[in-house]
């Protein structure tokens, strides 16, 4: 496994030599690249002497290699930046490219993990946030900072975790992709909710925000896969190199799914398609005081079961996961819908309360024929590798 460990200008840069000896405990391969910062505080000559190879500084420090970030970029089964400063997150968030370790970072491919590390201010400053929620965003696995006394005499969050805990997180996240385990493969996924319309103006929906469908993408994606995403509205982008099929209704998105459903190998039901639909859609905007009869008053029809109609219509060896967003009875409820659905797994996980939608990190279970398998609380990049991965093991048994 090829690890490529990415050292910004923080105090925690001595750290990274750690992390480094962490990961090549665990038999990996790791290169070094640097800002010039970082070699402030640990000198690149010690990174070239623990990883046994030579530490990329410069764009341009190395004649004999022209394009040094695309072959660092492409010889890694991920990328980790540890420890990463506000400066950087700034960076990446911006699609900025200006030396070796950010120009590498907008070249990769591979899945990326950043573990922030800085003074407690500059980290809930709220440009920070947004940056860092734009990252999460977009697939990359953030390692959140751990609370205590900082280097600069603060108290707070902003210290970078345990160098054993960030060598675990990379290496799982490393495993999918060396595994390759998709390759050749077509991945369909549905998300975010459906917009069901009562007029011009008005619709039914529901809290769904994409995010899982999302890291779902990522995460097929980074397994080698083809993928489609067929997605209600949501204000977030799906990563490159999937291909997005837009839709509003239950009915478009079963008409959509449908259609990329003929050659999928793996179906995942992500999206929180709405129940019911208003039975007729006023072609015009409803107005209080005129047309307060079919304001209160909203007959509802039934939607297409978009998952189950899929699981049914299946051709022999398509793998179908289906998602249960409950409140109550979380496996109970799982287990039902997975009969009803007609699908080969289930991912149960509680809603409300600020649970699962919108959020960054989730706690899910996979119900099965087999059984139940309960995961911890992650974030929901990592669990959507874990879908996958699940979801590729089914793929294999019908082979």
């Amino acid at each position: 496994m090829r690890i490529l460990l990415g050292v910004t200008g923080c105090i925690a840069a001595y750290k990274a030599c750690e992390i480094l000896r962490e990961l090549q405990r665990a038999d990996a391969d790791v290169r070094v690249v640097m800002t010039e910062a970082a070699t402030r505080f640990v000198g690149a000559p010690t990174f070239a002497a623990l990883s046994g190879h030579p530490v990329g500084l410069s764009l341009f420090d190395n004649a004999t290699d022209p394009i040094p970030h695309i072959r660092l970029a492409e010889e890694c089964d991920a990328f980790l930046i540890a420890p990463c400063t506000a400066n950087v997150v700034a960076k990446l968030a911006g699609g900025i490219a200006d030396d070796l370790l950010t120009s590498t970072a907008l070249a990769c491919t591979a899945p990326l993990m950043v573990a922030p590390a800085m003074n407690v201010h500059m980290y809930e400053n709220a440009a920070t946030q947004s940056n860092l929620a734009t990252l999460r965003a977009r697939g990359v696995q953030v390692l959140d900072p751990q609370s205590g006394r900082l280097a600069c005499g603060e108290v707070g969050a902003g210290k970078l975790p345990e160098p054993s805990a960030i060598a675990r997180a990379v290496l799982e996240l490393a495993e999918p992709l060396a595994a390759r385990a998709l390759v050749g493969r077509h991945v369909l996924i549905t998300s975010g909710p459906t917009v069901e319309p009562i007029d011009p103006v008005r619709f039914i929906s529901n809290r769904s925000s994409g995010k899982m469908g999302a890291a779902l993408a990522q995460a097929a994606l980074d397994a080698g896969a083809r993928v489609t995403v067929v997605s209600g509205p949501v204000s977030l982008l799906y990563p490159d190199g999937a291909t997005v099929v837009s839709v509003e209704t239950a009915r478009e998105m079963l008409e959509q799914a449908r259609r990329a459903a003929s050659d999928a190998d793996i179906i995942v039901g992500a999206a929180a398609v709405a129940d019911h639909r208003p039975a007729v859609s006023a072609p015009q905007k409803l107005k209080k005081g005129t047309d307060d009869a079919e304001l209160t008053a909203i007959p509802l029809v039934a939607n297409p079961d978009v998952l189950r109609t899929l699981a049914t219509d299946r051709r022999p060896g398509q793998i179908v996961v289906g998602f249960a967003a409950e409140t109550d009875q979380v496996l109970a409820h799982a287990e039902m819908k997975l009969r009803y659905k007609h699908a080969d797994m289930i991912v149960a996980n509680e809603v409300g309360n600020g649970k699962a939608f919108g959020t960054d990190d989730d706690k899910a279970a996979f119900v099965t024929s087999a059984g139940i398998e309960e995961l911890p609380l992650m974030p929901k990049a990592q669990l959507a590798q874990r879908i996958i991965t699940k979801a590729s093991d089914l793929l294999s048994e019908t082979s």
